[in-house]
């Protein structure tokens, strides 16, 4: 009896925004990886996120552990992409802390009244 070794494609599929994720779920590649990274283990990473299976997430790591350096730089445009997207947002969004002042005074001078 003979074993046979099969070449297995990593459970990674990109999606239509250019995000990676992992088997078929909407977990991100970034989100295990930096689980992993954090000191998570493959079973704790599934017990935190239940649409993966073990078996996608002990894959996904080994791919990581292959390939570093590609995977670390498609991280770090993530992150770049993320804190973008943050600026981007913060610049056409009304300062919040104000708005929170602001109401805090109108509360605080309706209560006086009552």
């Amino acid at each position: 009896m003979s074993f046979i070794l099969e070449r297995e494609i990593p459970p990674l599929c990109e999606d239509v925004t250019g995000a990676i994720r992992v088997g078929n779920s909407r977990v991100l590649l970034e989100t295990v990886i930096r689980a992993f990274q954090d000191g998570a283990s493959p079973e704790s990473i599934v017990n935190r996120y239940s649409t993966l299976s073990l078996s996608d997430v002990y894959h996904t790591i080994g791919y990581y552990l292959r390939h570093q350096d590609a995977v670390e730089t498609y991280l770090n445009q993530r992150e770049w992409l993320a804190k973008d997207v943050q600026q981007r947002l913060s610049s056409i969004q009304p300062d919040l802390s104000q708005i929170r002042s602001i109401k805090l005074i109108v509360y605080a001078s309706c209560s006086i009244r009552d």
